[in-house]
């Protein structure tokens, strides 16, 4: 393959799990907020399997899961508080999975057109990949509250290429749990699954079409995916 090859070709990454490891930010603004509320802290490795639906579906499973019932008219102010700490203690420890930043680098030089497509509240993920300097090698970053949908709908998904003025038909996403794999299956794009994120559910089961071990491996399945989409062109023109 060329250099060039990735020309007209749109990667969506998800953020929490994929693009960086935050689950020691996430789940410590969490315990801090149950400690707050006398409950018992969530265990910090059993806890990483709640991200992934956003700040809410975490505080709310993370309540539930410390025996607390969930009430929903203190809700909106308990995510508030939620939020302020998280914003203080953002990137404490998130660091960018190893190869992250290589692999960017590599699609963007190859022509690669890099979003973000995240249940992360937009300010929230543009503060994080700001802190950690990786804003930069992303055409936009695209939360639930950019979009008309949040994932798994399919729509938080087309939305974000459409608006980094991709095309859908060649888009390619990455992530590492169900809200990834659903949009990408609703969307009709391809996914690759990151076997080191936050996913309850085992990757393999996840409904995928690649499973990577690393981040480094991330170009390879993509030039894959990429191949089998060109195969199939041909034989639709032949």
């Amino acid at each position: 393959m060329t250099e060039r090859d990735l020309e007209g070709w749109t990667i969506a990454f998800d953020l929490d799990g994929t693009l960086v490891e935050t689950h020691q930010d996430l789940v410590g603004t969490l315990n801090r907020m149950l400690v707050k509320h006398g409950l018992p802290e969530a265990p910090m490795e059993s806890a990483a399997s709640l991200i992934g639906g956003g700040a809410r579906a975490l505080l709310q499973h993370g309540f539930e899961r410390a025996g607390a019932s969930w009430d929903e008219a203190q809700a909106p102010a308990l995510f508030e508080d939620f939020i302020a700490d998280y914003v203080e203690h953002i990137d404490d420890h998130s660091r960018p999975f190893d190869g992250v930043i290589k692999t960017l680098e590599r699609l963007a030089g190859r022509g690669a057109i890099l979003c973000v497509a995240t249940n992360k509240r937009s300010d929230l993920s543009e503060l994080l990949l700001g802190k950690l300097d990786l804003a930069r090698h992303f055409a936009a970053i695209v939360g639930p509250d950019r979009v008309s949908a949040r994932k798994p709908s399919g729509a938080h998904l087309i939305e974000a290429v459409k608006l980094v003025g991709g095309d859908p038909a060649r888009a390619v996403m990455v992530g590492d749990a169900a809200p990834d794999t659903g949009a990408a299956r609703d969307a009709g794009i391809p996914c690759i699954v990151a076997t080191f994120g936050y996913s309850p559910i085992a990757p393999e089961d996840l409904g995928g079409d690649v499973l990577v071990d690393a981040f480094e491996d991330v170009e390879e399945a993509i030039d894959g995916l990429i191949a089998d989409f060109d195969v199939q062109k041909a034989l639709i023109g032949a």
